[in-house]
């Protein structure tokens, strides 16, 4: 049902944190497979691809790759965000939503844990990024999403979504990783 996609580079202890957190949907058959796109990779981040199983495409070929995709779902995820539990539910619960007609809008994005919000003044200051609470879209949407973009993020900017009643920790960028 749905394949996952990150634009990677040499962050291998944020792509490890990432994929640990879509173990579970592995397991219960949710993710059918994570396509990593080479944004310079180094080795070690190259490692923890290859023990993860997970498949990597060139920069350039991340559109080919998305209408290859196995999924009819799509979901885009920075490394180091980290999907809290509760989240396959809240997938399957938008996927049925949209499916039957019920969802005003077929994207969605997740929502920022409660420890992770940022205050008042902080947003002012917080560059945001597109894919900062993931951002789930469906195959078809994403095919054409990404014929003008150049990256994942593009393919998720500017997009009208609907939150779903799950929680993501969003990717930390600082000297400390994580």
């Amino acid at each position: 049902m749905l394949s996952v996609f990150m634009d990677c580079g040499p962050e291998d202890q944020w792509l490890a944190a990432s994929l640990a957190s879509l173990i579970p949907g592995a397991v219960e058959g949710l993710v059918r497979e994570v396509v990593l796109v080479d944004r310079g990779m180094d080795e070690n981040a190259r490692k923890v691809a290859d023990h993860a199983g997970c498949r990597i495409v060139a920069a350039g070929d991340f559109r080919t790759a998305i209408e290859a995709a196995r999924g009819d779902w799509l979901l885009l995820l920075e490394p180091g965000a980290r999907l809290l539990p509760g989240w396959m539910e809240a997938v399957v619960e938008h996927a049925d939503q949209v499916g039957a007609g019920r969802a005003t809008t077929p994207a969605a994005r997740f929502r920022r844990s409660p420890n992770d919000r940022p205050g008042f003044f902080v947003r002012f200051r917080q560059i945001r990024t597109a894919m900062a609470e993931g951002f789930l879209v469906q195959k078809r949407q994403a095919i054409g999403l990404s014929k003008l973009a150049f990256s994942l993020e593009e393919v998720a900017k500017g997009v009208a979504v609907t939150r779903m009643r799950a929680f993501i920790r969003p990717a930390v960028r600082g000297s400390s990783g994580n």
